[in-house]
């Protein structure tokens, strides 16, 4: 097997090798780090490469992939005159998500485990399911009882297993842990495994590719584990270190107003969450974490890039999403936070991009806006 790079706790400094099928730290139980530090390479270089984000080849922890379903290399759309859109609901099974899954797909197969087990809302697990599928590996997905049906369709589809889990998003993640210590089980987590962020992080090596070497002034992106978020934060760190680009742009995490203990704890000045936050109803089913493992992380990497927090009440959710069928983007109804948090003209004049995260055909058309 090829050199992997290990595992580091980011409280603790604990490290652990990746090929152990540890998926916490030994220590604090705590989500892991990657130590790898890569260099990303010029943008010259990336001329004929293969079009998708295995394009970014040094900025990964694994190469010569074998799963890849050709993710990546979602187009950039304009939406107004200071803030444009990238379509990751174009991605192979209509989410971001496929971004980290690939890599945790890959990196399970160069272990060999005897089974993969995932937690998820929804799209995560769908991803996870595609690319186990891709690779041939056994795969059990563990899902909330309140799960769209079109997700639980698709993970189906691709083979998996459900653990339907009575209770909510939390309730989920912790049948999935209690699962993940059994001997030969990979935890295909992308909470907690950090190859899943070195996969979500190609979204800021595309845009900064398709910008012609430069990024936005701000971005936004929707936080509920902070996957994307996290993502970004290394890549605004590998390119600026590499000298790739001489300012990094401000990072503004979106929450739903009925789900926001990142929010929350932002506005009060903490470093940590307050505490757990009542799970109310939202249109953001995906992004409705009360308790995100990584908050420490994701409050840390908003301050270090002088962005903030910005919280959408549901009429505004509703409401985003028909902005954009309307312009012929027909998006998911977490996948349109962003937008939502933005168009009234939140960020002034500067120019910004939002994600588009999800496929409208997920979940369907949010009720009308009061």
């Amino acid at each position: 097997m090829p050199s992997l790079p290990d595992y580091v706790c980011p409280v603790d400094g604990t490290r652990v090798a990746t090929r152990s099928l540890a998926w916490c730290c030994p220590v604090c139980r705590g989500p892991l780090d990657l130590d790898f530090h890569p260099t990303p390479t010029p943008l010259k270089s990336l001329t004929g490469r293969v079009n998708s984000l295995w394009r970014y080849a040094e900025s990964l922890p694994l190469g010569h992939p074998t799963a890849s379903l050709g993710e990546g290399r979602t187009p950039l759309v304009t939406l107004n005159d200071h803030i444009s859109a990238k379509l990751d609901f174009l991605l192979p099974t209509l989410s971001f998500k496929d971004r980290g899954a690939v890599l945790l797909a890959e990196l399970a197969l160069r272990l060999g485990p005897e089974r993969v087990i995932a937690d998820s809302s929804g799209n995560a697990g769908t991803a996870i399911a595609a690319y186990c599928a891709r690779a041939g590996l056994d795969c059990t997905v563990y899902v909330p009882s309140g799960t769209s049906p079109k997700k639980l369709e698709q993970i189906r589809a691709h083979g998996a297993r459900l653990e339907v889990v009575a209770g909510d998003r939390e309730a989920a993640a912790a049948a999935a842990r209690s699962a993940a210590d059994a001997p030969g089980t990979f935890y295909a987590s992308h909470v907690y495994n950090p190859y899943f962020l070195h996969g979500t992080k190609t979204y800021v090596h595309e845009l900064w590719e398709d910008l012609g070497g430069r990024l936005p002034e701000v971005l936004v992106v929707p936080v509920g584990n902070g996957t994307l978020l996290l993502g970004a934060a290394l890549a605004l760190r590998e390119l600026h270190s590499a000298g790739l680009i001489d300012r990094v742009p401000a990072l503004y995490a979106v929450q739903a107003a009925a789900v926001a203990p990142l929010a929350a704890a932002w506005e009060a000045g903490a470093s940590d969450l307050l505490a757990p936050a009542p799970v109310r109803p939202t249109y953001a089913e995906g992004i409705a974490i009360a308790r995100p493992p990584r908050a420490r992380q994701i409050l840390a990497a908003v301050r270090a890039f002088g962005g903030g927090f910005l919280t959408v009440p549901e009429p505004a959710i509703a409401a985003a999403q028909r902005d954009l069928a309307s312009r012929g983007l027909y998006v998911e109804s977490t996948g349109v936070a962003c937008w939502a948090a933005v168009r009234r003209g939140a960020l002034g004049s500067r120019s910004a991009v939002v994600p588009l995260c999800g496929a409208g055909a997920k979940t369907g058309l949010a009720e009308a806006a009061d």
